[in-house]
């Protein structure tokens, strides 16, 4: 099973809208095993993270009035992904690409004034 990453706005109701999501791959967020070795991990709470960790019991669900605190998170994780696949045992490139299919799901939903869940 693997982690996906999908944009959102919200409808008349409250609920959840999705938007349309890109065609190539750009939702994949992750395996399974991420949520505790990568995203959940003690590095990257080390780093601050605030948002990442949630994954690691259930689902990351980014609010529209937490997008800019979330794309700050992001930077700020950004310079260490290369330590942080490491100490998982993933690949750097598979990292980096997961982690740049969350930010462009993020930057979507910011467009759109909407938000992100990453389940």
């Amino acid at each position: 099973m693997s982690l996906s990453v999908h944009t959102f706005v919200h409808d008349a109701d409250g609920g959840h809208d999705f938007l349309e999501d890109p065609e190539d791959g750009g939702t994949l967020a992750g395996f399974e095993s991420t949520r505790t070795r990568l995203w959940g991990s003690g590095a990257i709470r080390a780093l601050g993270s605030r948002f990442f960790p949630l994954l690691e019991a259930g689902e990351l669900w980014g609010e529209r009035d937490e997008i800019d605190d979330f794309l700050t998170e992001c930077e700020t994780i950004r310079p260490h992904l290369g330590r942080l696949a490491g100490q998982g045992g993933y690949d750097a490139g598979y990292v980096s690409g997961r982690f740049g299919n969350i930010v462009a799901a993020t930057q979507r939903a910011k467009a759109e004034d909407g938000g992100i869940i990453v389940w």
